[in-house]
């Protein structure tokens, strides 16, 4: 991927503290074209959303898009159900992977990629408070040296 075609829209900073992230992946999104202008305009939030397998298909839960102020109001629902586009050998190793204990699919970015929102998922484990101390301590350690050694 080059930086070039690539317009970064959202990230969600939290899931790397809160989850280890053991596989990424890039998906597409069913959207509506008030959505999409919504989105471009930096409008909508993945903080809490997941990902889960429902009949055979993957959809994205609680992604928050904002209405956009040029459509009609009447019947938007910001947090609907919106289908994830992947290839059907992706979907059905993930239902495997997610059946696993503790396992969990959150998304990490939303982009645009060629003119297409794309949302990049991660294939998650939760991490325990300790583990979470821990990243903790060694940011802070980290932190500590780079000012050292810019001094």
């Amino acid at each position: 991927m080059t930086a070039a075609n690539i317009k970064i829209i959202l990230k969600n900073k939290k899931a790397y503290f809160n989850y280890e992230i053991l596989e990424k992946l890039e998906a597409g999104l069913v959207l509506a074209g008030s959505e999409v202008k919504s989105i471009r305009d930096g409008k909508a939030s993945i903080n809490e959303a997941y990902a889960r397998p429902s009949g055979g298909q993957m959809y994205i839960y609680n992604m928050d898009v904002s209405h956009y102020k040029s459509a009609p109001v009447e019947g938007y629902q910001p947090k609907r159900l919106r289908k994830l586009l992947l290839h059907k050998r992706e979907i059905s190793r993930l239902i495997g992977r997610v059946q696993e204990k503790g396992l969990t699919l959150i998304p990490l970015m939303l982009y645009f990629k060629n003119g297409l929102a794309k949302l990049e998922l991660g294939l998650a484990r939760g991490k325990k408070l300790y583990d979470k101390r821990e990243s903790i301590k060694r940011k802070d350690a980290e932190r500590d040296m780079k000012r050292v050694m810019t001094k």
